[in-house]
């Protein structure tokens, strides 16, 4: 399984962005999908995520701002990012479960005035 990641880039305080991951290759059926961060100096965490059925969980940092989505018919997650703070700029990890856990390879959000 690969996943490609897009949506990232420089905005704003305030601003939004929505974070893309399309999964390819042999997929039979994803299970929990997942977008994780990695700010300069910190570790890997979780951002949010999605079960197949859409039952989803997030990090307190993120609640009420953040929303995780999916769409299983193209084996797509999303990440649509709200209220953006300096404190959210990190590079972004989507992750999908099959049999293993897959990572694709990170796109960059920059949040700066």
């Amino acid at each position: 399984v690969q996943l490609q990641a897009s949506g990232g880039g420089l905005v704003q305080p305030g601003g939004s962005l929505r974070l893309s991951c399309a999964a390819s290759g042999s997929i039979y059926r994803i299970n929990d999908m997942a977008w994780y961060r990695q700010a300069p100096g910190k570790q890997r965490e979780l951002v949010a995520l999605i079960t197949r059925g859409g039952s989803t969980n997030y990090a307190d940092s993120v609640k009420g701002r953040f929303i995780i989505s999916r769409d299983n018919d193209k084996n797509t997650v999303y990440l649509q990012m709200n209220s953006l703070k300096f404190e959210d700029t990190a590079v972004y990890y989507c992750a999908a479960n099959q049999y293993g856990v897959f990572w694709g390879q990170g796109t960059k959000v920059t949040v700066s005035s």
